[in-house]
């Protein structure tokens, strides 16, 4: 079968490998989509920590082909997504009831072999099933928005609350309107992109901003802004230092900032403590995806979270080279690796 490989740092190619067979517990999926995400860019740079050689890949959905021994509650034919993030369930961590800690993680897609394939194996317990009549390349959203929604849940927005999302890509959107299935009043969208900032306004942003026209914090907190004095909650979902540099300014007095957003490993952000500690602005951090993987499949099963206008276009396993070594298109929300196609 065709897969793509992380050989090395900055060393990425499709190759011919021999399909997997799945082990003891374990399902095989012919993979009808995975999404590329910006983690697979930082990976194919060294940037963030994987276990080369390796499939990348970990925001995938397909049909199960195969079931491994001791398999219960799955059949060929069935339609899931796979939770990439396999915790060890006997760390400290772990017991504490805080997988997404786990000492010992291991990611489908990072250090074990991914979704830039035909077909690829994971273990039952990272299975959640989808509906036979969900379009096929929705189950492609299910881990971004898992992790979005564990971010939301750090946020701990309430009826009638302001969040600030910041940065337009599938993270950003997709917090868009978890926020407002959360209760949020005004929500706000700040983003470079003409594009980003009407499509967020569609899908439930009461607002939106471009940070390039000028002092974005005054324009949104003055006392003649759109929020005036900051919002509830602010959420940096773009992983650049910029958006988290000015993040905390964007929050109230009291207000509390998540950072959802990945940056290179090792870069660092100049933050001020006399601000955080006199206005008393809570910062938090927001790592994967902790028990949310079933709530993303529901949500998206049910049509509650649109992720259609997210899907910018489709590519095949010989483009994906190209397209995860390169920046993403001006526009871009995501591209979507379907096997099979040219």
């Amino acid at each position: 079968m065709k897969a793509v490989r992380l050989e090395a740092p900055g060393k990425l190619a499709l190759c011919e490998v021999k399909r997997p067979e799945p082990a003891q517990g374990e399902l095989l999926v012919r993979v009808e989509a995975c999404g590329i995400c910006g983690t697979d860019r930082h990976l194919f740079k060294g940037e963030f920590p994987s276990n080369p050689p390796v499939t990348l890949g970990h925001e995938f959905t397909g049909i199960i082909e195969k079931t491994g021994g001791s398999v219960s509650g799955f059949r060929e034919g069935m339609r899931v997504t796979g939770d990439p993030n396999i915790a060890c369930g006997r760390c400290p961590e772990c017991q504490r009831g805080r997988v997404n800690l786990c000492r010992k993680l291991q990611a489908i897609g990072i250090h074990r072999d991914g979704g830039f394939a035909e077909y690829v194996c994971i273990p039952q317990q990272q299975a959640f099933e989808l509906p036979d009549a969900l379009p096929p390349l929705y189950g492609a959203f299910c881990e971004p928005l898992a992790c979005c929604i564990h971010g939301v849940d750090l946020a701990e927005i309430r009826t009638g609350s302001s969040v600030v999302v910041l940065g337009g890509g599938v993270i950003g959107l997709l917090v868009v309107q978890l926020a407002r299935l959360a209760g949020a009043t005004n929500v706000v969208l700040v983003t470079r992109s003409e594009e980003k900032r009407a499509l967020a306004e569609e899908l439930g942003a009461t607002a939106s901003a471009d940070p390039s026209t000028g002092e974005v914090v005054a324009h949104l907190t003055a006392a003649d802004g759109v929020l005036p004095g900051g919002a509830d909650v602010v959420i940096e979902c773009a992983g650049v230092a910029e958006t988290i540099g000015q993040a905390a300014s964007l929050a109230r007095r009291g207000g509390t900032v998540v950072i959802l957003g990945v940056m290179p490993q090792g870069v660092k952000v100049a933050i001020e403590p006399f601000d955080l500690l006199f206005r008393e602005i809570k910062l938090i951090s927001s790592f994967i995806n902790p028990f949310t993987h079933q709530r993303a499949a529901d949500l998206i099963a049910s049509g509650t979270i649109k992720v259609e206008p997210l899907i910018s276009r489709r590519i095949g396993l010989e483009e994906a080279v190209e397209v995860i070594s390169n920046p993403a298109r001006k526009g871009e929300i995501r591209a979507l690796v379907v096997p099979g196609i040219g």
